[in-house]
Formats: structure tokens, C-alpha cells, sequence
């Protein structure tokens, strides 16, 4: 059990005034206690008490939990876990729950009496886990660097004929042999007027010399996420096409440079959007500037307007504007920061200039 982590998690909960919560989520459980398995259709479960050793509750056929540093709390596919959480639980203070709790868990749980109020208290361990500590910022750093080789590759791959789906297809080979697991995240591959879809799925569409190429990858390496976005031109750019690829760039790096503490989320988003606005591209840039990130892709505590909260030491989210002009061009270019004591230090290096492809 990570004491620091748990006494992190406690601290939020008081906060809420809630003495006890149930932490489903399999990676959150991980994240505490170094224990993981994919539960699938079974019940996974850490009980976390105000006060008191923490209570594992894992199905027989999962790996051996002893060592975790919860009390372990085993039963087989004919038990009922509901009753044995519904044991466990303080039945006259509220329990908190976090949001990957399925129905088929919750309703019995309150059908069981487990407690008199079920509250969401997924923010407590959020929260915490947005605060990366100085082992998870390396792992972070480790996984960026690798994105970046990744992206050298991914450009070597561009040829005429070539489909987006191919090329899609071999980043993960490239991934495993540069050290990291696996995707963060599916692949986004964009030729020509496919990259005004912020999400578009690789398709069997060849490259032909002229297009625009978009590149939105992420591999996860020792649990730890990359995400990273680079635009580029087989073709030199017009006047228009260099025009929106500089306001793009201008918009991430400005808001690059206001990231320190006590600047709220929003006034991120207000940076890099006011520059997309002022080159009159406004209603272009469709989505919000960015999410956290860690173990997975999209943490919650996004980038926008909405969050007014100040970005604390520790954490790390992307910053990725972008302009989306259907039927003609679409550019986004995106980083990952971590906010530091002072600033932010931005994870990726890869370039970000014009690049026109050979």
C-alpha cells in the first residue's frame, strides 16, 4: 500500500465529509496498493475507511493479492461480494463510490443496507492522481521521449500509395520495439482534408504527394500514457495553409508559456483560443485545448473554459489547439506539459515548425 497516495485519497475524502468510499476502478486500486487485474464481469473492490487498513475484496480466480498491504478479502464465484462489502462498511455514515461502479453493484449495495447515503467520490482519488509525484513524472517523461522516436518513424512511413490504415497498423510493432506496451490510445492517421476530422479513424485512403499529414499517437509505457500531435505538408504550403498552421502554433505555444501555478485551466484555454480568434479562425477550433493524462489517455480535469480551477505542481495535460476547415485543410499540433514550481516543462520535443515532407 502507497501510505502517501492512500493519505492523499483521505485527505480529499475529509474534505467531502466522507468517512468511507469503495474504489473500483481496477488502475485506481493500482495506483494505491500495486495491485492490478481486469475483473471483467466480476466484482473488484477497494473499501477505504477513514481510519484503518484498507480491504481488498478479489475473486479466488484472480492473481494472489497477498503482499498488497490491504487486508485481502477472498470469495468464489458462487458468494455474494455485495454481503461481504455490505460486513465491511460503516452502515450509519455515507459511502462514497467512484464512477466505474457498475448498477448491477450499486443497486444491491443499497438494496443491502452497505450504507444510508451513497455519494460520488470519484474527485478523491481523481484529484489525487492528477498530482503526479517525482517517480510517476519520470515515467511520464520516459513515455513522451518514446513518442517522439515514434513519430520519426511514423513520417518515414509516408510514401505515395501508402493507406492511412497501414500506417496505422505498424505503429504498435514500432512502439514494442522502441520499449513501450502498447497504444494509449487508437491511432489517429489523416491525409489531406481527413484531418478537419479532430477524430477521424484511419481508413484504407492512400496518400497522394500533395496531402496534408496529421499524426495524433500515444503509446503507454511502463503504465504511463504519451499523446502528441504533429501537422505536416508533402507539398509546399500556400499562403492560406501556412496562415492557419502559424496561428495553430502560435496558440499552443503561447499557451505553453502562461502555464505556472495558480493559473486557472481556463485562462490556458482563453490563451490559445484568443490567438486562433484574433487570426479569424474562432469557430474553427472546435473542442477544448486539452486533458490531463497519466495512466490513461484522458484523465478527468480537462483544459477548457469551464475549469476554473489553478493548475497545480504535478500535474501534467496536453495542450493541443487546433483549426478544422472541412473539405479543405485541418492542423493540430500538441503537447504534454507538467506544471512545475515555477513554470511548466513541456514533455515532447519533437519539432513543431513547417516541416514539408520529402
Amino acid at each position: 500500500m502507497d501510505e502517501s497516495r492512500l493519505a492523499r485519497v483521505r485527505e480529499n475524502l475529509a474534505r467531502r465529509t466522507v468517512d468511507q468510499m469503495l474504489v473500483v476502478d481496477p488502475l485506481s486500486i493500482w495506483w494505491l496498493c500495486g495491485y492490478y487485474t481486469e475483473p471483467y464481469e466480476r466484482f473488484l473492490a477497494l473499501y477505504v475507511p477513514a481510519e484503518g487498513v484498507p480491504t481488498l475484496f478479489a475473486n479466488r480466480l484472480f492473481p494472489d493479492a497477498s503482499g498488497c498491504g490491504a487486508r485481502v478479502v477472498e470469495f468464489s464465484d458462487t458468494d455474494d461480494p455485495v454481503s461481504l462489502v455490505a460486513q465491511a462498511t460503516m452502515h450509519d455514515r455515507p459511502l462514497g463510490v467512484d464512477k466505474e461502479l457498475a448498477a448491477r453493484w450499486l443497486v444491491p449495495l443499497m438494496e443491502a443496507g452497505a450504507a444510508p447515503r451513497f455519494v460520488l467520490a470519484s474527485d478523491a482519488v481523481d484529484d489525487a492522481r492528477s498530482i503526479k509525484d517525482a517517480r510517476e513524472r519520470e515515467l511520464m517523461r520516459a513515455a513522451s521521449r518514446t513518442n517522439d522516436e515514434a513519430m520519426a518513424w511514423l513520417v518515414d512511413q509516408v510514401r505515395p500509395g501508402v493507406t492511412e490504415r497501414q500506417i496505422a497498423d505498424g505503429l504498435l510493432g514500432e512502439y514494442r520495439r522502441l520499449g513501450a506496451q502498447g497504444h494509449s490510445f487508437s491511432p489517429i492517421v489523416s491525409f489531406g482534408d481527413h484531418a478537419a476530422d479532430p477524430h477521424h479513424e484511419p481508413d484504407d485512403t492512400p496518400f497522394e504527394p500533395g496531402d496534408m499529414v496529421l499524426f495524433d499517437v500515444g503509446c503507454k509505457r511502463d503504465w504511463y500514457c504519451s499523446d502528441m500531435t504533429r501537422t505536416f505538408f508533402s507539398a509546399k504550403p500556400t499562403e492560406h495553409q501556412r496562415a492557419v498552421y502559424d496561428a495553430v502554433r502560435r496558440a499552443n505555444e503561447e499557451a505553453e508559456k502562461i502555464v505556472r501555478p495558480g493559473v486557472t485551466f481556463a485562462e490556458i484555454d482563453l490563451t490559445a483560443r484568443r490567438v486562433i480568434e484574433d487570426a479569424g479562425w474562432g469557430q474553427a477550433f472546435t473542442h477544448r485545448l486539452g486533458h490531463q493524462i497519466g495512466l490513461v489517455d484522458h484523465e478527468p480535469g480537462d483544459v477548457s473554459s469551464t475549469h476554473d480551477e489553478p493548475v497545480q505542481p504535478g500535474q501534467c495535460f496536453s495542450i493541443e489547439p487546433g483549426i478544422y476547415l472541412p473539405g479543405d485543410m485541418g492542423v493540430r499540433i500538441e503537447d504534454l506539459v507538467i506544471v512545475t514550481e515555477d513554470g511548466c516543462e513541456v514533455l515532447n520535443s519533437y519539432p513543431k515548425g513547417i516541416t514539408v515532407l520529402a
